[in-house]
């Protein structure tokens, strides 16, 4: 595991209930990844690292569901069980969340996708960031790309993801490091 220092942060992405099996729009080994973002945890609170966590969190009726036109089955509906992180998660008090999905006229792929998280992250001084989630190719991409984008370090943990395809996980790696995320491996 590489090494967490001042001025990183901790991201972990929509790791939801609706995203793991038995979830309204799960993936494959998706719940996998809650023991290896766990590890990060501790690294992180070992660490004094802040951790921040982004969940969807849809209104009925979002336009990102195939009943309204949208791509996906109807999933983290506002208050619902499936938005809630998954039970495993050992997310630490202090967490802070990041609340996306909840637009009426776009959908929120990124973390940073009008939700501040940026302006945040640049206040608290934190200048690198360890990036895990759900999905590789959705939300994880959007959300390492805009902190590429923005001039974090980015580094994803690739053992503690997972893609919607196995296609679209090897489009979006390519991208990233494109884009200049550094992807851990074995950790």
């Amino acid at each position: 595991m590489e090494t967490m220092d001042k001025g990183d942060a901790l991201l972990l992405v929509d790791v939801q209930i609706d995203f793991c099996p038995g979830g309204a729009l799960p993936l494959n080994e998706g719940d996998e990844v809650v023991p290896v973002l766990n590890r990060w945890l501790e690294v992180a609170n070992e660490k004094g690292i802040p951790v921040f966590a982004s969940r969807d969190f849809h209104p009925l009726s979002h336009m990102s569901f195939a009943e309204c036109g949208g791509l996906w089955p109807v999933h983290c509906l506002q208050e619902s069980e499936g938005a809630a992180f998954h039970p495993e998660l050992k997310l630490p008090a202090e967490t802070v969340l990041v609340t996306k999905g909840t637009r009426f006229d776009q959908d929120q792929n990124s973390a940073f996708d009008a939700t501040g998280l940026a302006t945040q992250l640049q206040r608290d001084g934190i200048h690198r960031l360890w990036i895990g989630g759900l999905a590789l190719d959705v939300c994880v991409l959007a959300t390492v790309l805009d902190a590429c984008k923005l001039g974090f370090e980015t580094q994803l943990i690739l053992d503690g993801t997972r893609p919607v395809t196995p296609e679209g996980g090897e489009k979006a790696l390519t991208e990233m490091r494109l884009a200049g995320a550094v992807i851990l491996e074995g950790g």
